[in-house]
């Protein structure tokens, strides 16, 4: 028995604390929002962040693999493998009553939530927590939030980075002296609300060219021509007041909506959506007032107003009209995009191998 399971004992465990885990880390062809899975992995652990099984699957996204010199996944490797919608029971069965656990949870619920929405289904998650966030709840003395920056804070050795069950495994064994760490400190976990995507339309699928596609590892989320909001910019939000159509909104972290619906719906109650933040935004709206993006730091810098997700979503059901002479509606915004997907899965193992290194 370790030091931190002295310290957390049944009497001590906090009794909100979730009943089960599900660790996960997906491999994809890139990081736009029509990019697909190539892998995934799953740890489930138990309240106490113990492990109790692991599974993995290869994905074959019938189409380009991308970034192959970061996962290693080529064509023939994924050409015989499972398509996500025949993996996508087996995937649900491990994330069922479950928290989905990830670092940077965003990305990988997203990628996770479009390909069940691609194949017609709904995740049954209800919730996923953020180790990045976890992280900074605990205050831990990172120089970044790199996976492998967290794994050697808790002396967990990565034996291949990139690689789903590896990423997976190095992930569980961090999370749970993250867990038992907060549960001593009395830490409220940051967990967020995990909505399925049912907003969905593909598109046709990318032809394969021969080459790989660019890939951009500084943001996963791809910019998007939207169109001109039609209202002037009224000022600030007022604390305790309505939204007003043209209000300049900017959004910054992780959200429990998928960012780009939220966008959308903003945009159709005529706000204007902002990339960045600025002495003309109104309202920034983000779940992490204390992080030190670029956009809170500049919120706290130029006094703009903060909210959360919560409050800004009940705000949106009843937003004012702008002042003045009311302008022609502005075109709706574009469709959400998605590649038409094929995946595939592998063979779970009933032991922890060492990820192959081909």
């Amino acid at each position: 028995m370790t030091m931190l399971d002295d310290l957390t004992t049944s009497a001590t465990w906090p009794a909100a604390y979730p009943q089960g885990y599900a660790v996960v880390d997906v491999e994809t062809t890139g990081l736009a929002r029509d990019d697909r899975i190539v892998s995934a992995a799953v740890y489930r652990l138990d309240a106490r962040g113990e492990v109790e099984d692991h599974w993995y699957t290869l994905v074959n996204p019938e189409r380009d693999p991308g970034p192959v010199w970061i996962h290693g996944l080529t064509d023939e490797v994924l050409a015989e493998a499972p398509l996500f919608r025949d993996v996508a029971g087996e995937l649900a069965e491990r994330l069922d009553g479950r928290v989905l656990v990830a670092h940077n949870a965003i990305f990988d619920w997203s990628m996770i939530a479009r390909e069940y929405a691609r194949a017609g289904r709904a995740a049954p998650t209800r919730q996923r927590l953020c180790t990045i966030a976890l992280s900074k709840e605990l205050g831990l003395p990172l120089p970044n939030h790199k996976l492998e920056t967290l794994a050697a804070h808790f002396g967990v050795v990565q034996r291949r980075a990139h690689h789903a069950l590896d990423d997976a495994r190095v992930l569980a064994e961090a999370f749970r002296p993250s867990l038992h760490t907060a549960a001593r400190d009395g830490v409220r976990l940051p967990l967020l609300e995990c909505r399925p995507i049912t907003e969905w339309s593909d598109a046709p699928a990318r032809p394969r060219v021969g080459h790989q596609p660019a890939y951009r590892p500084t943001s996963w989320r791809p910019s998007r021509k939207r169109p001109a909001c039609p209202y002037p910019n009224p000022g600030r939000y007022e604390p305790g007041g309505t939204l007003v159509q043209g209000m300049r909104v900017a959004f910054s972290g992780d959200t429990s909506v998928d960012r780009e619906l939220l966008e959308d719906r903003a945009i159709e109650a005529g706000l204007h959506v902002a990339t960045s933040v600025s002495r003309l935004t109104s309202l920034l709206v983000t779940n992490d007032p204390d992080s030190s993006t670029s956009k809170t730091v500049k919120a706290a810098s130029f006094g703009t107003p903060v909210m959360d997700e919560a409050a800004f979503t009940q705000l949106l059901r009843d937003v004012a009209p702008a002042r003045g002479a009311v302008p022609a509606p502005a075109a709706a915004p574009d469709a959400v995009r998605a590649a038409a997907p094929r995946s595939v899965a592998a063979p779970v193992p009933t032991s922890l191998p060492a990820p192959a290194d081909g």
